[in-house]
């Protein structure tokens, strides 16, 4: 039985994200990843004794960077913490971060869930070091015999994004998370690769009452690092919570992981409370002071967000949902307005973006960075179309032929006498002899059944191997059987 019928989920989450430095937060090693394990590390990052700190100044320009994108208030006065525990990742035994004085606050995320906007609270966001690799031998932590630490990624700058509990359904958890993702990725901030961890969820739900104010107890699932993960685990923990409530027992708050092959969350600690960590000022590094100087030229180059960018391509005519659809990515908004610089019909040039291009480049497990076709030659490409030189039919097979050897529409066109045929002495005679040849479609059509008009255009568009206008076909045909 499903628990909306009693029950409300409350839920926020934790959003780590690895910005989009070159180096490390407090020393000079790389952050590039995939390189062979603890290859990119160094005394700073291990944490061996008489080394010190020094922290990478885009690293709060990138933090500064994420609050204006997030609506967040910017402190003046910031510093970093020690938060002390002990876990194989973490080799000085407390992580680098910030507690009672982030770098951002309150800010917030608009997101839309069944064509109702919210806003979404962020509590705070701040800097700290991100910890090494637990490397498991079996599929997943519950089933290995054996683990491995690689440091490479420890010490690679983290923004932790934490929302407010404001989420009351997984398709608002989803929403929040899409939104939140696109922005960083628009803003610079990361590149956003799930895959190689560099964004990772941690999500704290509980079930109340329906009518109830009271929070239920809550339970943590850590690095989560797909959106369908999270969905699954939210599924499954939130019909958990409900069980246990209707069998008269209570959850227990506590730090779960996700079993993504059993599709199942299990326990791996109590729940750590902010004192646990007995957070102290970090005494290696010295507080930040932030000018208003400093944010203002921040904010003076940062790039249009994916919810001004819907707004424009709204403007200019699209549907909400070839809005979204564009802005889905920042690579194919980029394209779409790269190209639209040359081509002059905004709802043509997303068509053929979200259609043919996106197959083609589908179909070869491309991004639109990675295209063959060049915004500008698909510009042209359309406008050979506008101009009438091609039809739309011959368009698609050009299109492909492009993607394939990179060339430009009119070298194609011109190697493969694709050229239009618009002179209207030349289609005449090719419509005298269709209609010669088909007089049983010719007496259906004045009879009055105008599908045998199409079956006539067809006819002519097959006599010239698809490169009649059929505009002027139509009109052709229409003129002669009046």
């Amino acid at each position: 039985m499903a628990y909306s019928d009693r029950y409300e989920m409350v839920c926020g989450v934790e959003t780590h994200v690895e910005m989009a430095t070159k180096t490390k937060i407090f020393c000079g090693c790389s952050t590039e990843f995939g390189k062979e394990p603890n290859t990119q590390v160094c005394p700073v990052c291990l944490g061996m004794p008489g080394t010190l700190p020094v922290l990478n100044k885009e690293v709060v320009n990138l933090a500064i960077k994420a609050g204006l994108a997030l609506n967040c208030e910017i402190a003046e006065f910031t510093k970093f913490d020690r938060k002390n525990y002990y876990y194989p990742d973490i080799p000085k035994n407390y992580q680098t971060s910030q507690y009672d004085l982030p770098i951002c606050k309150n800010g917030w995320v608009e997101i839309e869930v069944d064509g109702k906007t919210k806003k979404i609270g962020i509590v705070r966001a701040h800097m700290e070091e991100d910890a090494g690799k637990l490397v498991h031998s079996g599929e997943s932590i519950t089933t290995s015999f054996s683990s491995g630490v690689d440091y490479n990624r420890s010490g690679v700058p983290l923004l932790e994004i934490v929302s407010r509990p404001d989420m009351r359904s997984v398709d608002e958890v989803i929403a929040y998370l899409e939104e939140l993702v696109q922005i960083i990725k628009y803003a610079g901030i990361s590149d956003c690769k799930m895959e190689q961890g560099s964004v990772r969820f941690d999500v704290n739900v509980s079930l109340r009452p329906i009518g109830s104010e009271e929070f239920g107890v809550r339970t943590e699932i850590k690095n989560l690092n797909s959106f369908n993960s999270v969905r699954r685990c939210l599924e499954y923990e939130v019909e958990r919570h409900a069980e246990l409530y209707d069998s008269g027992q209570s959850p227990v708050q506590e730090t779960r992981t996700w079993d993504e092959v059993r599709g199942i969350t299990l326990s791996m600690r109590t729940k750590e409370e902010a004192h646990d960590y007995r957070y102290f000022p970090e005494p290696d590094l010295v507080p930040i002071i932030i000018d208003r100087e400093w944010v203002e030229k921040i904010k003076a180059s940062m790039p249009e967000l994916p919810a001004a960018k819907r707004n424009r391509f709204r403007s200019l005519g699209l549907s909400e949902y070839d809005a979204r659809v564009l802005t889905s990515s920042k690579a194919m908004a980029d394209y779409f307005d790269q190209a639209l610089a040359q081509f002059d019909d905004p709802k043509t040039l997303a068509n053929w973006i979200m259609g043919d291009l996106s197959a083609l480049l589908n179909a070869d497990a491309r991004s639109f960075e990675d295209s063959p076709i060049t915004p500008a030659q698909l510009a042209g490409l359309l406008r050979l179309v506008q101009k009438g030189d091609i039809s739309g039919k011959i368009a698609k097979t050009v299109i492909a032929e492009m993607y394939k050897t990179g060339k430009d529409a009119e070298a194609i066109i011109k190697e493969q006498g694709l050229v239009q045929i618009s002179d209207e002495g030349t289609l005449s005679k090719i419509v005298d002899e269709v209609i010669a040849q088909n007089p049983k479609s010719v007496a259906d059509y004045q009879a009055g059944k105008e599908k045998a008009l199409g079956f006539l255009v067809g006819q002519v568009m097959k006599a010239t191997k698809g490169q009649a206008n059929p505009g002027l076909v139509n009109k052709l045909l229409k003129e002669k059987l009046s």
